[in-house]
């Protein structure tokens, strides 16, 4: 893997990776570089669920989809079981990330 590449398994890792690389900008203590990764994720879930939809140029689309109710089967018992209407967030890549991958 090249040196240049930013990679976080983990919110923690993330969130060193982030103050790390903003260091070369903006000097932020471990609490404040918290605090704008909770900030960008809550805007994240306040657009999706308000527009149902957040598109990040570069990176993709977030999408809300909305789930029928259904007739399921529980595969141990084999029993029918009723699935409740639901919704869900579907997320599709943009050209130029899913070629970076």
């Amino acid at each position: 893997m090249a040196k240049n590449k930013m990679v976080a398994k983990t919110k923690t890792a993330f969130l060193k990776v982030m103050k790390e690389n903003l260091a070369k900008h903006v000097n932020l203590t471990n609490e404040q570089t918290k605090k704008v990764y909770d900030t960008f994720i809550q805007i994240m879930k306040d657009t999706i669920a308000a527009e149902n939809k957040l598109n990040l140029n570069g990176i993709g689309t977030f999408k809300v989809s909305h789930r029928k109710a259904r007739i399921g089967r529980n595969p141990q018992t084999g029993k029918e079981i009723k699935i409740k209407a639901s919704k869900t967030v579907g997320f599709r890549p943009t050209p130029s990330f899913k070629k970076a991958l």
